[in-house]
């Protein structure tokens, strides 16, 4: 496959690994563009045959980092007065179950928060994962292992029945489902 289109194929999924590396859409799109620029600058040194995801993956997760260093210099909101006034409360359970998500993967290690994004939301086999973190299969999994146990204590999760709809809702779920079936 021509380098170049196939480098192309690959933006959505950067995109989404962008997406949750930074967590805000303007900061994503600026990390994949940046990514997107490198790799064609450097298309020539790709090597035919490997992992076409995996490189564009590196050069992301490096530009990532190589940016958070250097917002490390930047005002930070201690006092959460400015994140306040942006934050907005979700029409739906789903939004309020996601937005504790994110609060509770934001407080994973950045390692194993990255490898458990690779994995879970990237679908990427461990064996990309690994490349792309530079380590070993054993520790990605170790790491993906440890980020899905610290999420689960968090968000209080003791088993998988406790997905989908909460105790007030459910009788609305159970009611409607069973007025569908009857009809």
């Amino acid at each position: 496959m021509n380098p170049r289109k196939e480098l192309l194929e690959h933006i959505p999924n950067m995109r989404a690994f962008a997406m949750s590396l930074c967590g805000r859409a303007d900061r994503a799109d600026d990390l994949v563009q940046d990514t997107l620029m490198k790799a064609w600058t450097k298309l020539d040194t790709f090597e035919a045959g490997t992992n076409m995801r995996a490189w564009l993956f590196t050069i992301l997760r490096n530009a990532f980092y190589s940016d958070l260093r250097k917002r490390k210099r930047e005002v930070e909101d201690a006092d959460g007065a400015m994140a306040a006034t942006l934050a907005t409360h979700p029409e739906q359970d789903g939004h309020m179950d996601f937005s504790d998500f994110r609060v509770a993967l934001d407080t994973l290690p950045p390692d194993q928060r990255e490898a458990l994004i690779l994995i879970g939301a990237s679908g990427m086999s461990y064996e990309e994962a690994a490349e792309i973190c530079d380590c070993a299969v054993g520790t990605v999994k170790s790491r993906v292992n440890r980020a899905r146990m610290r999420l689960a204590e968090v968000l209080s999760i003791e088993s998988a029945a406790e997905f989908g709809p909460d105790s007030t809702s459910q009788p609305i779920v159970t009611s409607q489902s069973t007025t569908r079936s009857v009809a």
